[in-house]
């Protein structure tokens, strides 16, 4: 099988690969780059491709790479001085109350 060639992967592991390369693109990730990450992503959770049925079915994946995120996430906070997460909280307070009364109805 050539490098590259997605057929073994199963209709739900595409899907997942699609979804991931469409929140990379949000991000402003390239087409390529975002896809390139996405299955990357899926080899990491599920091992590779998988044929529908064998012995590859039904198994759960475990979602390894969907964990990352709680333990990537509040490392920016915790490097921060109390002074400066509160200097952000009312700006963004602040940012809150000016929409509101913008979008008040």
């Amino acid at each position: 099988m050539p490098r590259g060639d997605k057929s073994k992967y199963t209709d739900k592991q595409e899907r997942k690969a699609d979804h991931i390369a469409q929140g990379y693109e949000n991000k402003g990730v390239g087409e390529q780059e975002a896809e390139r990450r996405a299955w990357a992503t899926v080899n990491k959770d599920d091992g590779g491709g998988k044929k529908p049925g064998g012995s590859g079915r039904g198994k759960s994946t475990g979602h390894p790479a969907a964990h990352k995120g709680g333990e990537k996430g509040g490392k920016a906070s915790s490097s921060r001085t109390a002074a400066e997460r509160s200097a952000s909280a009312r700006k963004a307070a602040a940012t809150r109350k000016r929409n509101a009364e913008h979008h008040a109805h």
